[in-house]
């Protein structure tokens, strides 16, 4: 059946264009259940007895949520105790293009079988399609739309259990839907009340979001933020000038400031400084807000004060004391926010505030991140969730309450504990963690696995070549793999092999897109979130010693001075002599009785790579530092017995070396054959005012730091020293790596500067690690096209796809770091939770008005000692934020040589 419209539209030329829009509507689109016997063709999906005991509704009845519902108690809806939900095709169109995190929850729930959720396209369906009357709004004609479904369920259903036994009940929080529904003879009910009549289930209640008039009920009347301009304000606010938009970012060491970065492009302003409660206006972290600019005799510098809010239970507290200090010679362009024109909440980890009144249920929610704020929720199990790690999302957040409104999702599992702290640093960070699907594994080669006759005639054979791979402790994962031998004519052949995952996962398939989406492997301590299954990881395309494997090869043939004389990449077999670890390999190459082919290939490279690296850093290459430290595990329970500072071994530059010069070599190679969708790998140049702290540090010992360019900054460093202070200059170095940008994938056809700042080349791109990077595997395929190695495919080729999949890659990569020093962050919390007082060595490495911030490179430790302690009265201070220190002030008679200074 088809239903057809006509209509003309005015074309710009002044011309008449007509137009015909088609809508096909069918007869036999089933309903699902399995009492049906007419339309169903295939197994049913309700069941008549898989139904939920309610008060309410005491006869077997099937479940149909408004859009609203959807949106709104997605925790409720994915509880395992609804089932026989039908989403109707109208609400879940809407749900699409209104929250994607709630339309791939609601996708996965339908797939789940033991769920029995049912898609019913009612916009299809000969006696459900209704058309959009006059004058009626979309979200009007989607309401009734709905009804009209619900009643055709309705109906259809009683003929087939003569006389009705299986009801449909429509779930609506709108009251205006809820009337409509109830004049045309529906079982309606709001979701609140459905789920209060839920028989032996009353922690659901606890997920129930709050809707907008119940938000104003439990919250005072006194106004305490600005009112958010409509939408449509804004946009034409945006639009003048009047307003600029950007993305929040809230401060991490004080909860009354934050940052706007503008999104627009051809902006003269970048950033907005925001401080006090009544300018962040109710923004939350990573909400893209419009802001207003304040005049320029209003710009303030950055606070210097780390504040925390300690008084969770203080809701009336007037905590808009932020330090303005307008003294400082770098003002910031200040402002307030205007209004939100897109939430980014997502449920948040943490543990719940408990409420000093007993049998109070209205409690706050404090989230583990702290540029979050506390979360007013209420909940009936409070005494039971003391001490746990809970999830909770938010709902909304009122003008008239101090803290926003939300719901518990669910329990983690108790504070403190490995399993449950490992769970919430991986939510935290958005690392997906569940285990791989029946349909990703499907497309795994089947075992036993070996090298066919196939593959030794389309790659070159280099299982004769002395190859070992050098990597840290307990690596199972080994994508890359060196050799170097002496050539007939004198020159050196340097290859470097790496793991060919592209031979394994195919463009497109499940497996393809889960290794895209999870972007990256993420390593924890003692525990590894794989990228690619692990019959790939550890396996079939691990590069272990003495078994074949498919590889992906780069050959130099160099001169003694390490000049490039030809370059060549192939597909290759190999086959490893060894896996080493770097404290194995160096000890072969210092071992002057040990000359096998190994240890001869390793001292060869090893030379090699001493001329590269001073080859980089005489260009301006950077060498930084930041604090790092590994963990003895026990074996038994896994937990940390030991940990000290990484100790690096002229090795781990040996292999670093090598793979930078496999990488800018591979850049250029794709770039050149595909000059508009290579992948590619840049490293912008920070601007100026990032070197701030640094320059300053420096300048507290008498020193001079160059920023012009990356080859002055890497040259003042060097010069950097200070006489009986060895580790100064260590210290300068990590304060250099906080002022970079961050290194960034994208589409060489989208963007210009391709310049890798810190690496000091014009040119870069990541080949080396495909086992544990999805960019790697695209550049991979890159390089097979670019050699007739391999067929290419449309998203390859697609810069606007290739450019999506960067800012994928871009958001893993930044999340897998965070995860990964929160994982650190914990294990050093239980090292040390038994250990009593230990002394050792710290360093000062930033000043503030309350706080100095303490680093102990031993431990890898950072973190705040304030000033300020309830137990005892505060030292007097004399903070001054041009100079890196706080004096204490002394009495006139005392000797100007004895006034304590802390400095930085």
């Amino acid at each position: 059946m088809l239903k057809s419209k006509t209509f003309v539209k005015k074309t710009r030329s002044g011309g008449v264009l007509k137009i015909v829009r088609e809508h096909y509507l069918r007869d036999d689109i089933w309903c699902g259940s399995e009492v049906c016997k007419e339309c169903k063709d295939e197994a049913p999906v309700l069941q008549e007895h898989a139904c939920i005991e309610s008060d309410l509704c005491s006869y077997p009845h099937y479940l149909i949520p408004d859009t609203n519902v959807l949106l709104h108690q997605i925790d409720i809806l994915v509880d395992p105790l609804i089932r026989n939900v039908i989403i109707l095709q109208t609400v879940l169109q809407e749900v699409r293009h209104r929250s994607a995190p709630v339309y791939k929850r609601i996708k996965d729930a339908i797939h789940e079988k033991e769920k029995h959720f049912y898609t019913f396209t009612n916009e299809h369906h000969r006696e459900t399609f209704i058309e959009r009357e006059q004058g009626e709004s979309a979200n009007d004609r989607n309401d009734r739309a709905i009804r009209v479904a619900a009643k055709w369920y309705t109906d259809h259903l009683a003929k087939k259990t003569n006389g009705g036994s299986l009801k449909v009940v429509l779930l609506t929080d709108d009251r205006a839907n809820k009337e409509k529904a109830e004049q045309d003879g529906l079982i309606v009910y709001r979701c609140e009340e459905y789920i209060k009549s839920l028989i032996g289930n009353p922690e659901l209640m606890d997920r129930l979001a709050l809707q907008p008039d119940d938000q104003n009920e439990i919250t005072g009347s006194k106004l305490l933020f600005p009112e958010h301009l409509p939408l449509s304000r804004i946009q034409s606010g945006i639009k003048n000038g009047m307003f600029l938009q950007g993305t929040f970012h809230a401060n991490r060491d004080n909860y009354l400031e934050g940052k706007v970065f503008i999104n627009r492009e051809g902006e003269e302003i970048n950033e907005v400084l925001l401080q006090g409660l009544q300018n962040l206006n109710r923004a939350v972290h990573q909400d893209v807000v419009a802001v207003e600019l304040f005049p320029k005799e209003r710009w303030v510098a950055p606070s210097s004060v780390v504040l925390q809010d300690d008084s969770p239970n203080d809701e009336d507290a007037d905590e808009d004391e932020t330090e303005n200090n307008v003294n400082s010679s770098v003002l910031k362009p200040t402002g307030r926010v205007v209004g939100v024109i897109k939430r980014n909440w997502r449920p948040f980890c943490g543990m719940l505030s408990q409420s000093m009144i007993k049998e109070a249920t209205r409690h706050l929610f404090t989230p583990a991140d702290r540029r979050i704020p506390r979360i007013r929720i209420e909940t009936r199990q409070a005494a039971n969730l003391v001490g746990q790690r809970i999830m909770v999302a938010i709902d909304g957040w009122p003008k008239n309450s101090r803290y926003p409104n939300g719901h518990f999702v669910k329990n983690l599992g108790s504070a403190g504990d490995k399993e449950t702290e490992t769970e919430v640093l991986l939510l935290e960070h958005d690392v997906p963690h569940q285990p791989f699907s029946q349909a990703v594994l499907s497309f795994l080669p089947q075992m036993p696995w070996s090298i066919t006759e196939e593959d030794l005639k389309v790659r070159a054979d280099l299982r004769h070549l002395c190859v070992c791979s050098v990597d840290p402790p307990g690596c199972t994962d080994i994508d890359d793999t060196l050799h170097c031998r002496e050539l007939e004519n004198g020159n050196l052949e340097v290859g470097v092999h790496i793991a060919d995952v592209s031979h394994f996962i195919r463009p497109g398939n499940a497996l393809d897109q889960e290794a895209a989406s999870r972007g990256t492997t993420v390593y924890l301590c003692g525990k590894r979130i794989d990228m690619v299954p692990e019959l790939l990881s550890s396996n079939l395309c691990s590069l272990r010693s003495n078994v074949e494997r498919l590889a992906f090869s780069c050959i130099w043939e160099m001169n003694h001075n390490a000049e490039i004389i030809k370059a060549h990449f192939t597909k290759s077999i190999i086959n490893s002599k060894a896996s080493l670890t770097y404290a194995e390999a160096q000890m072969r190459i210092d071992d002057t009785t040990m000359n096998d082919d190994i240890t001869k290939s390793l001292r060869g490279l090893n030379r090699l790579a001493k001329i590269l690296k001073s080859r980089r850093i005489a260009k301006g290459a950077l060498t930084l530092s930041s604090p790092e430290v590994r963990f003895h595990i026990d074996s038994e329970t896994h937990d940390p017995i030991d940990m000290q500072s990484k100790e690096l071994k002229e090795t781990n530059s040996m292999v670093e070396e090598f793979m930078l010069l496999a990488n800018i070599s591979v850049a250029q190679k794709i770039y050149d054959e595909f000059s508009e969708c290579a992948l590619l790998r840049k490293h912008p140049s920070p601007p100026p005012s990032n070197y701030d702290i640094l320059i300053k540090a420096a300048k507290s010992r008498d020193l001079n730091i160059l920023t012009d360019s990356a080859k002055a900054l890497a040259d003042s460093l060097n010069n950097a020293t200070v006489e009986n202070f060895p580790y100064f200059n260590t210290l300068l170095r990590i304060l250099a790596t906080r002022c970079m940008m961050q290194a960034v994938y994208f589409c060489s056809g989208m963007d210009s500067d391709f310049h890798h700042y810190g690496l000091a080349s014009p040119i870069y791109t990541h080949f080396t690690s495909p086992i544990r990077r999805y960019a790697d595997i695209i550049v991979h395929r890159l390089l097979a096209v670019a050699i007739n190695a391999d067929s290419t495919y449309p998203d390859l080729m697609d810069k606007h796809k290739q450019t999506a999949l960067c800012n994928n890659l871009n958001y893993r990569h930044k999340m897998a770091q965070y995860a990964q020093r929160a994982s650190v962050a914990f294990h050093t919390q239980l090292f040390f939770k038994n250990k009593g007082i230990i002394n050792e060595e710290g360093f000062i490495l930033f000043v503030r008005k309350n706080a100095i911030i303490i680093l102990i490179p031993k431990f890898g430790l950072e973190g705040a000692v304030f000033f300020d302690h309830k137990d005892r009265p505060s030292p007097r201070l004399s903070f001054d934020s041009e100079i890196p220190g706080v004096s204490v002030p002394v009495p006139e008679s005392e000797p100007e040589a004895k006034k304590p200074k802390l400095d930085c």
